[in-house]
């Protein structure tokens, strides 16, 4: 099933982020390339795609898993809440609708 994990970022996360930012990156790949992850992307904190040294609000990540707790166990270990930039992760079953 899939699930989307909904991070919310501390305040001035930014450096915290690049920090932790290459192990997160990296455990992002092993699921794309298990085919299971749909999305994943930072929410920049003002209106651009690239928000220079505004940073990020937090971030979405929607993938497949065996479970909600499988699930779970995956984004509590995400090397943004180990930096510090995540003050809360919520999980929640996903359903595709479109595209």
């Amino acid at each position: 099933m899939l699930y989307a994990i909904i991070s919310q970022d501390v305040d001035d996360s930014l450096e915290k982020r690049m920090l932790a930012r290459p192990a997160h990156i990296k455990r992002l790949e092993v699921l794309k390339n298990q085919g299971r992850l749909i999305l994943a992307g930072p929410h920049p904190a003002i209106d651009t795609n690239e928000p220079g040294s505004t940073g990020f609000t937090g971030s979405l990540v929607v993938a497949e898993f065996d479970s909600l707790e499988v699930a779970k166990v995956w984004a509590n270990a995400d090397p943004y809440i180990k930096s510090g930039a995540y003050a809360s992760v919520f999980v929640k079953p996903f359903k595709k609708v479109l595209p």
